[in-house]
């Protein structure tokens, strides 16, 4: 028969285990693989980034893309390094505008937004090559790593993006690359040979293909919360030692 301090820590422990795991319900949904490996964050500024709805009256996509990182990256940097790349801002119509802001850097969320609440969206899309470069930051070819790609286009500086993702898939250690398809508009060019996308409501980039054969998800986002909730999907990570309020209820 059990004591009443043998039910006491019964009963102790019981109430841990109902801690951790709301905790764990509340946390953002790790996409794959060991979340606080290092991470880099690939940013669309390109002149699409300027435009706002069809109605007019919509704000920049620039400005909901700036206000999901503010309420993801201090959650999430804290836990993994996080660098940043950036591509379209700089001469107007030029492809060459691909910019390393930050390799991983450990608490990097003050850095990331300092960059990013700057950025005046301006050129064109090369995602791919922005990708390549996010890819070498990470010293994929030697160490895990994940790239995180949000844009709202598909490439537009003629880069063979999905040539580019078979590459990165052979040749990297255990490379994930998630592409967020930000309020994706206009033609599609499907990676598959199919040229439109049956319901012009629901566009998909063609970055798709950088997700499908590196391990990845595409994320559709229409709304502001909904890029925060595929950032965290994709970036973030479960609150590993975030336990300070369960620590009376550990067991001694």
């Amino acid at each position: 028969m059990l004591g009443s301090r043998d039910l006491w820590g019964s009963h102790n422990m019981s109430v841990f285990r109902t801690t951790l795991c709301a905790i764990a319900l509340l946390s953002p949904v790790m996409a794959s693989g060991d979340c606080t490996e290092d991470a880099m964050l690939v940013f669309d500024a390109s002149g699409s980034m300027a435009e706002m709805g069809y109605n007019g009256l919509d704000i920049p996509r620039i400005f909901e893309a700036r206000e999901a990182l503010e309420r993801v990256l201090p959650d999430v940097t804290p836990i993994r390094r996080v660098g940043l790349v950036v591509y379209g801002p700089g001469t107007a119509e030029a492809c060459s505008n691909v910019d390393l802001r930050l390799p991983p850097t450990p608490n990097a969320a003050g850095p990331i937004l300092s960059e990013v609440r700057t950025i005046e969206p301006n050129g064109n899309t090369a995602l791919t090559q922005a990708v390549e470069e996010a890819a070498e930051a990470l010293m994929y070819r030697d160490q895990p790593g994940t790239v995180v790609l949000v844009t709202d286009g598909k490439e537009t500086c003629g880069g063979a993006t999905c040539m580019v993702a078979a590459n990165l898939a052979a040749a990297g250690k255990s490379l994930t690359v998630h592409v967020i398809g930000f309020r994706v508009r206009g033609d599609f060019f499907g990676w598959e040979g199919a040229d439109a996308n049956p319901d012009p409501e629901v566009e998909i980039s063609a970055a798709r293909c950088l997700a499908d054969k590196n391990g990845g998800l595409y994320v559709p986002a229409e709304t502001t919360q909904e890029l925060v909730d595929a950032l965290n999907k994709t970036l973030g990570c479960p609150v590993y030692g975030r336990l300070e309020d369960t620590k009376d209820l550990r067991p001694s």
